[in-house]
């Protein structure tokens, strides 16, 4: 049978990028590695191409771990200099990109390992905590354009000048949101070993259920105050480029936690919404939900700080405490100002500092430590009445105190102590109606290869179809298991807007 045209631009149509990012633990041992490469073969039969991101290898004490080399630098020279431990810890997401690269040739899958600088990140100077400042994906693209799976070193980068520097915490998401920004992927993926997000910590609270999506900004805000799955900073960077984010469980087929501006929705509904494939980003539309709480959050180790002698109109001395304060790099959280008294949340870290310069200015602090801060976290709480109310109802009903509060238009926080954060989290689990929360689509966990299931009305056929489309314009449409996506082809040098410095230091 004689090829005709059609398959022809459809054999030589260039395939959507899907970023595929796995974390430490998802590649510390040769039987996880052997799940990376099944993920990778399925990305390949559902017509992407795949690029694959990894952070270093186990976890503290493993030997090329980030924390092991961190640990190795200090036992031989305490203050071994910024630049030096960059150089140092780099070396473990280079040790694991050669490791998995060698895995998935192992099975027949051509994939060639790449540093981060050889995959085109460019970063500032703050070693330790480098911010990216752009992505120069051309030589990604020739290795996607020879048919190789790049399987790229994350949390690692270089200045303009060729120093190696790291990302901070989270940096190998960092790596993967960056890099699905300027490749345009139709989807980036993080890996790790819990089903997606989920409506709290399921070791405090037992019925929390895997949230089907989420807002980019409700999880960036879910991050910031203690949520681990993935970091803000990753999120920002997708949230700008309006590139997907999925969280998903190696090893299993379960759909995970999709983040984005608007459900994933079928071809079918957004038509009937009136939105249409945009190149090089995915359609999204308004999220439209009646929970005004999407999950609830814990952050700790917190102290109390509560000085009572700066006078009733003590604003020259408020502002020497923060400002000294500041100067010592002591964070303040949940502060409240009031004639006569100051109150505020710091790290428990830093109470020997801080009482030290607190008492330098005169002041006589009451510090208490064994504080963690509780949050309601939920786009749908803006310009809503009474969710104030029934937080702190729900908090005294369960004997919970609490001490500070302090909110946002996306989350109400709330300092309790340690010993009561169980019960405060699952009081507003339940307040909330998380646990039988409607969005939560699927089990958290499906064996790897076992048939997602079936949305409303769909059939078994639908759920297994899986194509690509193109337009002839420059960008192409992916249509599986319900959602349509538009991926641009364009392989210009991509500016990466609005990504903030790091928040948070240790490993990706």
């Amino acid at each position: 049978m004689s090829t005709t045209h059609k398959q022809i631009q459809e054999r030589d149509r260039p395939r959507p990028v899907l970023i595929q990012k796995f974390g430490g633990t998802s590649v510390a041992t040769a039987q996880k590695r052997e799940r990376v490469v099944i993920h990778v073969r399925q990305a390949l039969r559902e017509g992407f191409a795949p690029v694959v991101v990894v952070s270093a290898m186990g976890r503290a004490g493993a030997p090329y771990a980030t924390d092991t080399l961190l640990a190795l630098a200090r036992e031989v020279a305490p203050d071994t200099p910024a630049r030096s431990l960059d150089l140092l810890l780099a070396c473990g997401e280079t040790i694991s990109c050669v490791v998995t690269a060698e895995t998935l040739r192992a099975a027949g899958i051509e994939a060639m390992p790449l540093t981060g600088p050889q995959a085109g990140i460019v970063t500032d100077k703050s070693f330790g905590a480098a911010r990216i400042l752009r992505v120069e994906p051309e030589r990604l693209r020739r290795v996607l354009e020879q048919g190789i799976v790049p399987v790229v070193a994350g949390f690692q980068g270089m200045t303009e000048d060729g120093e190696i520097t790291t990302l901070g915490r989270g940096g190998s998401d960092t790596t993967a949101a960056a890099l699905g920004v300027a490749l345009r992927a139709a989807e980036v993926q993080i890996f790790t070993d819990v089903g997606g997000v989920m409506t709290a910590d399921p070791r405090l609270v037992p019925e929390a259920r895997t949230l089907k999506t989420l807002s980019y900004r409700e999880v960036m805000e879910m991050a910031q105050l203690g949520a681990k799955v993935i970091h803000p900073r990753a999120v920002e960077i997708a949230m700008e480029g309006r590139v997907p984010l999925r969280v998903l469980e190696t090893g299993t087929n379960a759909p995970g936690t999709l983040i984005v501006d608007g459900p994933g929705l079928s071809l079918g509904e957004r038509a009937r919404a009136g939105a249409g494939p945009t190149p090089g980003r995915a359609t999204t539309v308004e999220i439209r939900s009646d929970r005004v709480v999407r999950a609830v959050t814990q952050m700790g180790e917190l102290a109390r700080v509560l000085i009572t002698d700066v006078g009733d109109t003590g604003a020259r001395e408020t502002l020497e405490v923060f400002d000294n304060l500041a100067a010592a790099g002591i964070s303040l959280d949940m502060i409240q100002v009031e004639p006569g008294r100051i109150a505020f949340a710091i790290d428990a870290g830093k109470v020997g500092l801080a009482r030290s310069i607190l008492l330098g200015l005169g002041r006589r602090p009451t510090i208490e430590t064994g504080f963690v801060k509780v949050s309601a976290v939920g786009g749908g709480m803006q310009g809503v009445p009474g969710v104030m109310a029934r937080i702190l109802r729900a908090l005294a009903a369960a004997g919970v105190t609490v001490f500070h509060t302090a909110d946002s238009h996306v989350n109400i926080s709330c300092l309790v102590r340690a010993h009561e954060v169980a019960r405060a989290v699952g009081a507003l689990h339940r307040e909330f109606w998380l646990d039988a929360v409607e969005d939560t689509g699927a089990p958290a966990s499906l064996p790897l290869g076992a048939s997602r299931p079936l949305a409303d009305g769909e059939s078994t056929q639908e759920a297994g179809a899986s194509k690509v489309r193109g337009d002839g314009a420059g960008s192409s449409e992916r249509e599986s298991g319900g959602r349509v996506e538009a991926i641009s082809r364009n392989g210009h040098r991509q500016e990466i807007p609005g990504v903030l410095p790091n928040r948070m230091e240790g490993r990706p």
